[in-house]
């Protein structure tokens, strides 16, 4: 049987995802209080009510959305603190068995192609993967199964022999939608938070925990 596609999500699951908490729950609020000359409490009482709006949806994804409707170059603003981008433990070991052990790696982001160009630029990652999409560039986002509609006519790709690893439940149900049957979530996306205690999906309390989902199931399918 052939090696299965690994399928991995980028913020939250490879990398931490306490950057993208600082960026939009810290930083964005302060630099938009200054640029509006209003309170830090009415900056995060407005953006939070923004981020309600637009949760799950391409336009939350989008830097350029965010700069015309704050007013501030969002995108520059990560770029300025991309020394905080950071790798999640055990990161590259899982990426360096994956590519030692000839399994097709691919990265799936909802991340605008600009964001994932200096991500991947700063952590020095991109040649660990066969196929690298963004969910811009499809024109849906993962939580919608046009994501994986699209992304299969792209990169045709077995949905039974395949694993899709991603830290949040509403892009792994559309993935489940389409026909994904190995789904594994993230027990602590971020440094900054709790780890979780219960998902509807198996967990990875580290990423090297896949190396052992895999070889397991490699070695029940030799003996079966």
């Amino acid at each position: 049987m052939n090696k299965p596609t690994i399928i991995f999500d980028m913020d939250g699951t490879l990398l931490d995802l306490a950057y993208d908490d600082f960026i939009w729950n810290e930083l964005l609020p302060q630099r938009h209080a200054s640029h509006h000359h209003c309170s830090l409490e009415q900056s995060q009482t407005e953006l939070t009510s923004f981020y309600h709006d637009y949760k799950h949806t391409l336009n939350w994804y989008s830097s350029q959305f965010w700069s015309n409707k704050v007013g501030i170059d969002v995108l520059a603003m990560q770029i300025e603190f991309q020394h905080k981008v950071a790798k999640r433990g055990g990161c590259i070991e899982l990426l360096e068995f994956l590519k030692a052990e000839g399994y097709p790696c691919w990265l799936a982001t909802n991340a605008d192609c600009k964001g994932l160009e200096f991500k991947l630029k700063a952590m020095q990652m991109s040649h660990y993967f066969d196929v690298i999409v963004s969910s811009e560039s499809i024109g849906y986002e993962k939580e919608r199964i046009e994501f994986w509609q699209h992304l299969q006519n792209l990169h045709p790709f077995d949905v039974k022999n395949c694993y899709f690893i991603d830290d949040t439940e509403k892009v792994l149900d559309s993935a489940k939608h389409f026909g994904i049957e190995n789904l594994v979530t993230i027990a602590q996306p971020s440094s900054g938070k709790t780890a979780r205690r219960e998902t509807r999906y198996p967990m990875l309390v580290q990423l090297t925990d896949l190396i052992t989902m895999l070889q397991q199931v490699e070695e029940h399918n030799i003996y079966a």
